[in-house]
């Protein structure tokens, strides 16, 4: 069976899969384009998920001739020796393609072609589900309100419930948290996640630790920590970092973004997935995201809803504090962090609110994507 995930939280998504699914599946075995926790579980990584880790229109075009060449020799992999299904691990710009172009050679062999995550048709870039209905012939959503839109466009859909809600404790333990990360108890932790992508760190990491300072200014006492999924993400963050204030008090730790967010009393993150970790984890925090300017122009036009984080699209409302572009200026993201830290009575909303979303999504989704994609194969099994 082939898989292609294209960045850590894709790599976390297939990772809780592939045990199950090889459950189900006698003599399965997995390759294409994954991560360290795909690798772990037995799939081989024909090219490193890093290679497609690149966000934005502009940022991409930087890297097309690579990332292009990579999907043509896949592409001609799977046409001259066909899997038995192919899965897309979220991705959609280098999935979807390759979906339409493997799905429309395979009609009639009985070779599903699965897409896990549905692309965020509901927040922007709506017309992209037509696409979807030429590439798939199954979706995976993860969050509930988004089987009806697929099924009401023609596209078969379950809906799974969301990774994260399985993998992050119901009730994160603070304490435990902070003797394994070597942080004192009794002070103020904040957690800065300034994204995975290296794009995403040039963007974000320069607002982030002066934010960090300003707050330093005003509690000397207070501690941050940085999770870092890579080793390039880590040098480009600790170059910004020695740059702008070297003497600040922040620890960087390889991975371990659970544990950071179960340390922090409060958390400045950049939108995306880590948005979702965060409120899973119940810690009060406020949303930032910066792109390429122009990447920006037309992703407002685009937009369809008024919230980008993931824990206020869930909620429909803005439950947390959002800063894009020009507004997320070091100042202001100083003071929302600041609010969240002291404001108890907000800190106990959010965690109401958060630990019902959490029941929400918890779907054991690994289980239950392994079952539709075990159905969807047939007694045929895997190769």
């Amino acid at each position: 069976m082939a898989m292609v995930a294209g960045e850590a939280s894709g790599d976390l998504l297939a990772g809780l899969l592939l045990a199950p699914l090889r459950q189900r599946v006698a003599g399965l075995s997995t390759y294409g384009i994954g991560g360290p926790r795909m690798i772990a579980e037995g799939f081989r990584a024909d090219w490193p998920i890093d290679k497609l880790a690149v966000r934005g229109y502009f940022e991409v075009l930087r890297h097309y001739r690579e990332i292009s060449g990579i999907r043509q020799e896949l592409k001609r992999r799977l046409l001259a020796d066909p899997p038995a299904a192919f899965v897309g691990i979220d991705a959609p710009d280098f999935n979807l393609d390759l979906e339409v172009e493997l799905r429309t050679a395979w009609r009639g062999q009985h070779r599903p072609v699965v897409h896990f995550i549905g692309p965020s048709i509901w927040a922007w870039r709506g017309k992209r589900i037509a696409k979807i209905a030429r590439a798939v012939d199954h979706i995976l959503v993860v969050f509930p309100f988004e089987e009806e839109i697929y099924r009401k466009a023609g596209i078969a859909a379950t809906y799974v419930g969301h990774p994260l809600a399985d993998v992050i404790p119901l009730k994160p333990d603070r304490a435990a948290a902070r003797i394994a990360l070597n942080l004192p108890v009794d002070v103020r932790v904040v957690a800065l996640l300034p994204g995975s992508r290296l794009s995403e760190i040039g963007y974000m990491a320069e607002p982030f630790v002066d934010a960090a300072a300003l707050l330093h200014r005003r509690d000397p006492a207070v501690r941050f920590v940085v999770p870092m999924s890579s080793g390039p993400a880590r040098a480009a963050f600790e170059a910004i970092r020695a740059r702008r204030h070297a003497d600040l008090p922040l620890q960087i730790v390889d991975g371990q973004s659970h544990a950071v967010l179960a340390a922090a009393d409060a958390v400045l993150v950049a939108s995306g997935t880590a948005t979702l970790e965060t409120a899973l984890s119940k810690r009060p925090m406020v949303i930032a995201y910066k792109v390429n300017a122009l990447t920006a122009v037309l992703m407002r036009r685009m937009g369809y809803i008024p919230w980008v984080g993931l824990p206020n699209i869930l909620a429909r409302a803005f439950v947390v504090p959002e800063f894009l572009q020009e507004a997320a200026t070091p100042q202001a993201l100083a003071d929302a962090v600041w609010f969240q830290l002291v404001d108890d009575a907000n800190r106990a909303r959010l965690e109401e609110r958060f630990a019902a979303m959490h029941e929400t999504l918890r779907r054991d989704t690994g289980t239950r994507a392994a079952a539709v994609i075990a159905d969807l194969l047939g007694p045929q099994g895997a190769r």
